[in-house]
């Protein structure tokens, strides 16, 4: 059990500056593997949605007397779905409502069926500086099997197409351990995406959701269940050919040439404040988990004209989340955390990272020792193998990061 007496709870402050997460719902065909809170032919809920949104973001920025952005990161669903105007729109808001630093990274989620040559120079024109493309494979058969409305050949020419657009920072996502996924069709996925020479890459193991229709397959035999063992040896490949071709592995499921990492996800990832807008947006802002309600509709409807403030906390309450609460906000769920949580969220999220979790980092947060709250820990996982020590951090082994979730266990505990 880790030793918590004197631990200081600090939880970061969000005038130092926060990343910024906006969902976006809607997608044109929702995919059978997906259990985000995304929805398809409900197309005439956004214009609705974007006021609402813009409401939401105006209240916020009020609420936190206009916080610096570090970040932006629109994701959804599929945000490349959405009106080209809308998006200007959305990014003007946020511009109005918070201060956005100069050099802020701007993500947009794409779908490469939705890029054309105009929507790529509108994007980009809108304040939008970082694509993450959702390709999934370069393997039409296997595309198929996963439900996306793309061809590997238009992956291919949508990246090209916003290459020549400008986009000079892209992201591209590939999945393995699918059903009938061959170590041949993955290498070949690879290569394929190496050849397009992103600038980061990540690369995400298939999770079977409960209550998806690809975990409804799986149980009446449609498809068979993920073999573990080769989806390690696809994970290896993967590391294997990425490392020959200069990306550094900075996450466990990311990889990028050198600074240009995604500076929004690294604020999840070493437990840094974020605010999520948009129906079922998770934030971590004052101390405080909380999320929005998950229906657009029902979002939309609340948002309408702005939020009203006041919440369940009454007049006068100066707790900007209490503020934004339902009714009169769209926050539903809301967990004040306590030290141990945020040690353990800490620790879990920055050892995904290969840079590991900062000790000076840690001291200075929580006024202890990393080595001092997780003594028996530490010394259990450096035993088998799966942690390392360096100078300045505890970060998980070459062999740890296929047993990450191994790692995770010890330091989460009961928290």
């Amino acid at each position: 059990m880790p030793n918590l007496a004197g631990i200081e709870h600090n939880p970061p402050l969000y005038n130092g500056g926060i990343g910024l997460y906006l969902h976006v719902p809607f997608c044109e065909t929702k995919c059978p593997y997906c259990d985000f809170n995304t929805y398809s032919g409900i197309e005439d809920q956004i214009p609705g949605y974007v006021g609402a949104v813009e409401n939401e973001l105006r209240s916020w920025g009020n609420l936190l007397s206009h916080p610096p952005v570090r970040t932006i990161f629109l994701g959804g669903g599929t945000p490349s779905y959405l009106p080209v105007d809308d998006i200007e729109s959305i990014l003007d808001t946020i511009r109005q409502s918070y201060v956005v630093a100069d050099l802020a990274e701007i993500t947009m989620e794409c779908n490469p069926g939705d890029v054309t040559p105009e929507r790529a120079t509108s994007w980009l024109g809108s304040g939008v500086n970082r694509i993450s493309m959702g390709a999934q494979s370069f393997d039409d058969g296997l595309l198929k099997l996963l439900g996306r409305r793309h061809t590997a050949t238009e992956a291919r020419v949508a990246f090209k197409t916003l290459r020549e657009a400008g986009f000079s920072n892209q992201s591209l996502d590939l999945m393995y351990g699918l059903p009938h996924q061959t170590l041949k069709q993955w290498a070949d996925s690879l290569d394929t995406t190496l050849e397009l020479k992103p600038e980061h890459i990540s690369l995400y193991g298939l999770q079977i959701e409960n209550g998806t229709p690809l975990q409804v397959d799986v149980a009446k035999g449609r498809y068979p269940v993920p073999d573990d063992d080769l989806a390690a040896d696809m994970y290896e490949e993967a590391q294997r050919r990425l490392n020959a071709y200069g990306f550094a592995q900075y996450e466990i499921s990311n990889w990028s040439k050198a600074g240009m990492e995604s500076q929004h996800n690294l604020i999840y990832w070493r437990n840094e404040p974020y605010l999520g807008v948009g129906p079922g947006a998770h934030s971590w802002l004052a101390g405080s988990r909380f999320a929005n309600l998950k229906s657009p509709r029902r979002y939309a409807s609340i948002l309408s004209e702005g939020a009203k403030f006041g919440g369940e906390g009454g007049p006068g309450d100066d707790n900007p989340v209490t503020a934004m609460r339902l009714p009169l906000g769209p926050v539903e769920m809301v967990d004040t955390t306590t030290p141990d949580v945020d040690v353990a969220e800490t620790m879990m999220m920055g050892m995904r990272l290969s840079e590991g979790v900062s000790m000076s980092r840690f001291a200075g947060r929580f006024g202890a020792q990393l080595g001092d709250v997780f003594t028996d820990e530490i010394s259990r996982l450096l035993d088998i193998g799966l942690i390392e020590i360096t100078g300045e951090s505890i970060r998980l082994s070459k062999r740890g990061f296929l047993l990450g979730n191994e790692v995770f266990a010890e330091f989460i505990g009961d928290a």
